[in-house]
């Protein structure tokens, strides 16, 4: 296998990778909203595995306002009705590219109370015989608005609720400067005269994202947003990492009792996260609610063991939330397994590996394109060896083209005559036409690898290079860069034909490879894109040099 066949069976790969995509965002299962199986469940409420009490949705009585509190990395909205976290705004994640035309774009939403984009972080109690207040109850605060001040490293949120039997519950919200991380810490007074039960839980409720809409199939296979997993996740120490897909909540509902697990529901670059104490036994489950002129809601739950609290005492309930972006050095260190939510696929090996190498190498230089032009040269560097093989081996088979065509001629259409005749002519001159299998894979992985890590890694997005790449996550928008690399194809073409070796078939689809990786990297990240770039630049110097070598001595001789 020469040079020209390893570039052949890339692409169509790539091609073939490209077409999976689509086709199972296009027709791979989808939610279903079964409201005729479902309705009755869901309007009274989905029962909570290990809690006596039932966990209802809908709303209770009473007026709510909405809260806003701002630290230097956050802008969260909580509404008084339940206490819950219905918007959380990421200040440093624009939705746009930062441009001097606007240099503070709105930021990303990542919790939404619009009906489109609901997401709410809720959380509540509930008690079988005494009054508890879910995430429908309406809560007091002493302020509309809250902000972490200037050297100030936390801020307190409180938000009270009272009975008229005597049970009071505070649930303080924790902020701190610069994390993610949200504390929350339920507090309940038993001032009722007898003992109060009940259990804490904590859910995510959001609705599928909405269906976007392309104007031809090549913009559709080019976002890749679309790729990414979209829906809830769940860890545990002993079965450890899991997805749960919107259309399974029927099908496939989760109700697991976890200690030292998590909740989530996650997306391309960002997630929201319910963490229970590492040591608390709790119930996760799932469940699905259909809302009245909107889309169903799915909802990830981790209900807490049950508090007893006697007449005149007190206690309290501890989670953590986890509401920003999956970077791994920050999620490795807020709850076990959280930084799985990066999800690689089952290319992890390659691309974890990969994302370090990057991360490393942008400390060095400031510059996620930069780090990625050394990622090439360090490559390169390590599998010289490999790749300069392949190049002698396509030499040689140069050479020896005017004496494969003659065997051509002279066994004419018996093909197991001719190979026999051409393997003992590699034989004879030492060419190993399998030189270039091993450069293939190590190719493959790379390319694959980088490809999630540009998909999924929020480092690199919006992340720019130079000059026109103002996001090395997204498409080149000028196609600078493919047209690049078809150049480097065409120049390789030249010094080194395609054809020796090759039967005419192969050959013809040689001369369109050029215009096959033009098309396929036009709706590719422009960070990989650069990688292949740049990667097809060193390898076209070393076929040069190889080359040289090899004609020298045909030169001397005549």
């Amino acid at each position: 296998m020469n040079q020209t066949r390893t570039l052949l069976m890339f692409a169509l790969l790539a091609v073939s990778f490209l077409l999976w995509q689509a086709w199972e965002q296009d027709y791979g299962p989808h939610p279903v909203n079964e409201s005729a199986t479902t309705s009755a469940t869901n309007a009274a409420g989905s029962t909570v595995p290990g809690a006596a009490p039932s966990i209802a949705n809908g709303a209770a009585e009473g007026t709510a306002q909405l809260i806003t509190v701002t630290t230097d990395v956050l802008r969260l909205t909580i509404d008084t009705r339940g206490g819950s976290i219905v918007r959380s705004e990421l200040l440093n994640y624009p939705v746009e590219p930062r441009t001097k035309k606007d240099p503070n774009p709105a930021p990303i939403r990542l919790l939404d109370d619009g009906a489109a984009d609901y997401f709410a972080a809720q959380s509540g109690l509930v008690s079988a015989d005494g009054a508890a207040p879910d995430h429908r109850a309406i809560f007091q605060s002493a302020q509309t608005s809250y902000a972490l001040a200037s050297g100030q490293d936390a801020l307190n949120v409180d938000l009270t609720w009272t009975d008229p039997s005597g049970i009071k519950v505070v649930k303080r919200y924790t902020l701190h400067r610069g994390s993610y991380v949200i504390d929350l810490d339920q507090q309940i007074d038993n001032g009722s005269g007898k003992n109060w039960d009940g259990n804490a839980y904590r859910q995510l409720q959001r609705v599928d994202r909405p269906v976007p809409v392309y104007s031809n199939f090549l913009q559709r296979i080019s976002d890749q947003s679309r790729y990414g997993f979209f829906g809830a996740v769940w860890y545990s120490p002993a079965q450890k990492f899991n997805k749960l897909a919107f259309d399974k909540f029927e099908k496939e509902p989760l109700q697991a009792p976890v200690t030292g697990g998590w909740v989530a529901m996650m997306q391309q670059y960002f997630l929201g996260a319910w963490i229970p104490p590492a040591k608390e036994s709790d119930t996760f489950s799932s469940a699905m609610v259909d809302e009245v002129g909107s889309a169903p809601r799915y909802v990830i739950r981790a209900v807490g063991p049950q508090i007893s609290i006697a007449s005149g005492q007190q206690a309290s309930s501890a989670a953590q939330l986890y509401v920003g972006p999956k970077l791994p050095e920050v999620l490795q260190t807020v709850a076990p397994g959280l930084e799985l939510t990066i999800d690689y696929g089952m290319l992890k090996i390659f691309a974890e590996p990969l994302h370090w190498v990057l991360a490393q190498l942008d400390k060095l230089t400031g510059n996620w394109g930069v780090s990625i032009v050394l990622l090439v040269l360090l490559i390169n560097l390590v599998t010289f060896k490999f790749t300069n093989a392949q190049f002698e081996s396509a030499a040689k088979m140069r050479k020896l083209k005017p004496r494969m065509d003659a065997l051509k001629e002279r066994y004419g259409d018996d093909r197991q005559k001719m190979q026999q005749a051409m393997m003992e002519l590699y034989k004879k001159e030492k060419v190993n036409p399998a030189a270039g299998c091993l450069p293939l894979l190590i190719t493959i992985p790379i390319f694959y690898g980088l490809y999630y890590v540009l998909r999924d890694s929020v480092e690199l997005r919006q992340a720019p290079f130079f000059g026109w790449i103002h996001d090395l996550s997204a498409a080149d928008p000028y196609f600078v860069l493919p047209i690049l690399y078809t150049i480097v194809m065409l120049v390789q073409q030249w010094m080194m034909p395609a054809t020796a070796g090759m039967d005419p078939t192969q050959a013809k689809m040689m001369k369109f490879m050029p215009l096959m990786f033009a098309v396929i990297f036009l709706f590719f990240p422009s960070g990989l894109v650069l990688y292949y770039v740049v990667n097809g630049i060193c390898r076209l110097l070393q076929q040069w040099w190889v080359t040289r070598r090899h004609n020298e001595p045909q030169a001397k001789a005549a």
